[in-house]
C-alpha cells in the first residue's frame, strides 16, 4: 500500500526521495508527495496521479521525505496527498497505516485553534507534533510524545524546519533504515534503497528513530535508546527490469519455473524433504493434534489449497481460514495448534494481526514468506522463506506458486516424521517435485494457445470458474486474477456446488471454466461440464495432456502435463494466470497496476 522513502546527508536528497517512491510504484497508490527542507524552510510537490505523469522541480538539498497513498481516508486529490504539514507549515509528515482515534484527536487539536485542510486521518500528526512543541520545544522529544498518542498502526517520517534531522517511528507497519557513507535513508520497502544502501535496520513495533549529523539513533517513544544491528540486504533482483516482456506480470509468470526451483533449492535430498529452517517444528510434528492455515487474498488460497494436502497426508485436521476473521472471533487455539501464516510481503496487516493472536494464545506459529525480515518473520516462531524474489506485479502469480511449492515440502516433511503416508506416496511426491519446473515450463508454452482463447472472451462480462478437491483453491485463485487485473466479474466454486444455485446463470455469455485434470473426481467433473453443455454455456477446460477426448466435448482445451495429484494444482494455476493477462491486455488495462489495488496491504 502506501510507500515512504526519506533521504538525509545527500545535495540530492529530493532527487533520490523521487526515484525510491518510483521503485515503490508496485506497492499500489493514488498520489503522492515529497517535503524538502532547504535552508531552514519546508517545500512541498505533491500531486494526484502516477509519479511517471510528473515533472516536478525538486530543489537540491540534504534532506527530504516522501510518500505514495493508497486512499483510506478521503478521495483521491492533491489536497489529500502526503505529506501533510501543520499551521504554520514547519513541520511535515508522511504516514502509512491509520490513525484509529483520529477523530477525537483532530476535535481537541481544533478546539486548541488548529486548522485542517484534508480529509485524512494523517493530518493529526503534525498538528499533534506542532501542539507538543509548545510545551517540549525539542522536536525530537515531541515526536515521541506525539507517537504515544496515536492508536491504530502506522509507519511515520517527519521533519520540522527548524530541526536538522528527521524523525521517524513505527508501530505495525513496516519502516526500515538503509546506511551507506554518504547518507541515511528510510523507507517502508528496503528495495525503494537498492543500489544505494546495502546494510539495513529494521524498526520494530513502538520504535522510533533520528537521522541527524551522519547519525542514526534509536530509542522508544519516551527517548530511552536502543542498539540495533544493521543486516546485509541482498538486492540482486531488486531493481527489477521488464526484460523485454511488455508487464511485470508476464515476466514472473515466466520466472516461474526457475523460481519453483529456488524455492526448492537446498531442500531436497535424494527422495526425502529437508529443511533445516523448520527441524525444531518438524521435530514436535506429534504434538500438534490440529493446523490452522491463516492469509488473506492469494495467499489465503495458497493455505486452502495447503489444507487439502495437509489433511491427506499428515491426517491431522486443518482448516484455512481469512486472516481477517481471526483475532475477532475468539478462535480455538492453544498449545497443540501449529498455525501456518502465508503472506508474500510478510506485512499483511491482518495476517500479522492473526500471528500475533495466535502467540498469545500459545499455538506455534510458522510463517511463509517472500521476505525474511518482514514484520511476520519477526513476530513468528518458525520462518520459511518461499525465494520467489521481488514480485513487481500487484497481482501476484510466482509467489503463489511458490507458496504452494513451500507448503507441499512442509506437509510432505511432517509426513516423513508422522509416518502418516506410505514410503511409496511421499516418495512419489518428492520426485513430482523435481518434475515441477519442467513441467510448468511445459505449460507455459501453450501461451499462444491461451492467448487465442482469450481474444475470443475477453469482451463478456462474467465467468464461472469450477474445480474440486486441491483444485477448488485453484478455481478461486484463477477468478481473482481475471478480477484483479481485467475488472471482469468472476466467481469461483466448487463444481458440485454449481448446481445449487449457480446454474441459473448459465448462458451462451457466462463463459464457464473447468480444471478438469485426471483424478478421482475426473468423471464428477465431467457431469458438471454436461450439465453446462446442456445449457449453452461454453465451456473452457483445463486438462492433461493427451485428453483427447474431453477436447471433442468443450469449447475450448488447454493441456497441461500430469503430475501427482496433490501436486497438479500448482500447474493447473499456470493456463489462468496467462488467461487472465490477456484479457486483460486485450481489454486496455493497466496490468501492472490495477486499479484500486495495493501489492502489500498494510491496513486492516
Amino acid at each position: 500500500m502506501c510507500g515512504i522513502v526519506a533521504c538525509i546527508g545527500s545535495l540530492n536528497s529530493p532527487k533520490i526521495v523521487l526515484k525510491g517512491l518510483k521503485m515503490l510504484e508496485y506497492r499500489g497508490y493514488d498520489s503522492w508527495g515529497i517535503a524538502s527542507l532547504r535552508d531552514g524552510v519546508i517545500s512541498i510537490e505533491k500531486r494526484a496521479g502516477r509519479i511517471s505523469e510528473a515533472n516536478a522541480a525538486l530543489p537540491c538539498c540534504g534532506a527530504a521525505i516522501g510518500h505514495t497513498r493508497w486512499a483510506t481516508h478521503g478521495k483521491v486529490s492533491a489536497l489529500n496527498a502526503h505529506p501533510h504539514t501543520d499551521c504554520s507549515g514547519k513541520i511535515a509528515v508522511v504516514h502509512n497505516g491509520v490513525i484509529e482515534n483520529f477523530s477525537g484527536l483532530k476535535q481537541m487539536l481544533s478546539e486548541k485553534g488548529h486548522v485542517f485542510r484534508s480529509e485524512t486521518d494523517t493530518e493529526v500528526i503534525p498538528h499533534l507534533i506542532e501542539e507538543e512543541m509548545k510545551s517540549c520545544p525539542d522536536f525530537r522529544r515531541a515526536f515521541g510524545n506525539a507517537m504515544v498518542k496515536l492508536l491504530g498502526s502506522f509507519a511515520v517520517a517527519a521533519m520540522e524546519s527548524g530541526s536538522p534531522g528527521i524523525a521517524a517511528a513505527r508501530k505495525n507497519s513496516p519502516l526500515a533504515l538503509g546506511i551507506s557513507d554518504k547518507a541515511l535513508f528510510l523507507a517502508s520497502d528496503p528495495v525503494a534503497f537498492a543500489g544505494r544502501a546495502k546494510k539495513a535496520v529494521f524498526l520494530d513495533d513502538d520504535e522510533m528513530v533520528f537521522l541527524g549529523g551522519g547519525s542514526a539513533v534509536f530509542s522508544d517513544f519516551a527517548l530511552k535508546e536502543r542498539q540495533k544491528q544493521p543486516v546485509t540486504l541482498d538486492f540482486a533482483d531488486a531493481c527489477a527490469e521488464k526484460s523485454g516482456f511488455r508487464h511485470f506480470m508476464l515476466k514472473e509468470i515466466m520466472e516461474q519455473p526457475e523460481k519453483i526451483s529456488a524455492a526448492m533449492e537446498g531442500r531436497i535430498f535424494g527422495e526425502k524433504i529437508a529443511l533445516k529452517e523448520i527441524d525444531p517444528v518438524l521435530g514436535r510434528a506429534h504434538e500438534f493434534e490440529r493446523v490452522v492455515f491463516r492469509g488473506c487474498g492469494t495467499a489465503f488460497y495458497a493455505g486452502l489449497f495447503a489444507k487439502y494436502v495437509f489433511e491427506e497426508l499428515c491426517r491431522l485436521p486443518a482448516e484455512a481460514e481469512y486472516a481477517s476473521e481471526f483475532r475477532y472471533k475468539n478462535p480455538v487455539v492453544d498449545a497443540k495448534t501449529l498455525v501456518i501464516a502465508v503472506s508474500q510481503s510478510g506485512e499483511t496487516a491482518d495476517t500479522l494481526a492473526a500471528v500475533m493472536e495466535a502467540r498469545a494464545k500459545h499455538a506455534t506459529v510458522l510463517s511463509i514468506v517472500n521476505v525474511p525480515g518482514s514484520a511476520i518473520a519477526r513476530e513468528s516462531d518458525f520462518v520459511l522463506c518461499i525465494n520467489a524474489g521481488p514480485e513487481i506485479g500487484v497481482a501476484s502469480t510466482k509467489a503463489f506458486t511458490c507458496m504452494m511449492a513451500a507448503l507441499s515440502m512442509v506437509a510432505i516433511a511432517f509426513a516423513q516424521q508422522l509416518k502418516s503416508a506410505s514410503d511409496e506416496t511421499l516418495r512419489g511426491l518428492v520426485l513430482g517435485m523435481k518434475e515441477l519446473p519442467e513441467q510448468i515450463a511445459c505449460a507455459l508454452r501453450e501461451s499462444p494457445k491461451i492467448e487465442a482463447i482469450a481474444a475470443g472472451y475477453f469482451g463478456k462480462p462474467n465467468a464461472l470458474f469450477l474445480g474440486r478437491g486441491a483444485n477448488f483453491p485453484i478455481a478461486l485463485e484463477g477468478a481473482l486474477k481475471l478480477k484483479e487485473i481485467s475488472y471482469i466479474h468472476a466467481e469461483a466454486m466448487p463444481a458440485a456446488e454449481m448446481k445449487h444455485g449457480p446454474i441459473a446463470l448459465i448462458d451462451r455469455d457466462m463463459p464457464v471454466v473447468f480444471i478438469a485434470v485426471n483424478g478421482k473426481s475426473y468423471e464428477k467433473i465431467l457431469g458438471n461440464i454436461e450439465e453446462v453443455k446442456a445449457r449453452g454455456g461454453r465451456i473452457i477446460a483445463v486438462a492433461n495432456s493427451g485428453n483427447s477426448a474431453l477436447a471433442g466435448i468443450v469449447d475450448e482445451a488447454v493441456f497441461v502435463p500430469k503430475a501427482p495429484e496433490l501436486l497438479q494444482p500448482i500447474i493447473d494455476v499456470v493456463p489462468l494466470q496467462l488467461f487472465a493477462y490477456y484479457v486483460a491486455e486485450k481489454r486496455g488495462c493497466d496490468i501492472d497496476k490495477p486499479r484500486n489495488l495495493a501489492k502489500s496491504v498494510t491496513v486492516e
